[in-house]
């Protein structure tokens, strides 16, 4: 897989966590530098650890579906990035109305793990491609966490504006990534 790819992917399952960060952002008067780092390092982690389980266990299964792995690919990418992009238009009132801390530790750690479910899927992607998952992790999961802490600064700033659009684009990008790999293994691209 190429590098683009790879940061093209990182940059869409990022999406989640920056629309978080943003929103979390947004309750703070003025940035608050460590939750910004913590939040970072809590969504980053998880975008490593996530796409590691998913590998490992597409690993196992791969004598079984090498055949279609392609196909397998293009609907786990486009679920994820259709997933992401109905979650956009979703998201709204109930979330301007909760008032919890999501830098409290308990919270990030609900947060980093439901930001980070799409990475599994896209984990067992790389699996059924034979892609090696050490070096996608590291830049997926530091794309994260810059994204992550630009997130909360851009949020306590009152960049609560594209939360949804930034969402939106990053399911697109994981669904025209699903696509490309579908043309290239049909040989249409």
């Amino acid at each position: 897989m190429k590098l683009l790819e790879v940061l093209l992917i990182a940059l869409g399952l990022s999406m989640d966590a920056f629309a978080v960060s943003l929103a979390s952002g947004a309750t703070m008067k003025r940035l608050h530098l460590p939750n910004a780092l913590k939040m970072g390092l809590f969504f980053g982690g998880f975008q490593v650890a996530m796409p590691v389980l998913g590998w490992a266990a597409g690993s196992g299964m791969k004598d079984f579906i090498s055949g279609w792995d392609h196909w397998i690919a293009f609907v786990l990418l486009s679920a994820v990035g259709g997933k992401m992009i109905f979650e956009s238009f979703e998201m709204g009132e109930a979330e301007r109305g909760n008032k919890a801390n999501p830098f409290a530790t308990g919270a990030l750690t609900v947060l980093a793990i439901a930001t980070s479910i799409d990475a599994l899927a896209v984990g067992l992607t790389f699996s059924l491609l034979r892609v090696s998952i050490a070096g996608p992790v590291v830049i997926i999961g530091l794309v994260t966490f810059l994204m992550s802490v630009a997130g909360v600064k851009i949020g306590s700033a009152g960049g609560h504006f594209f939360e949804h659009k930034m969402e939106a684009a990053g399911g697109l990008v994981l669904i025209l990534i699903g696509v490309k790999i579908l043309f290239e293994h049909l040989r249409l691209f």
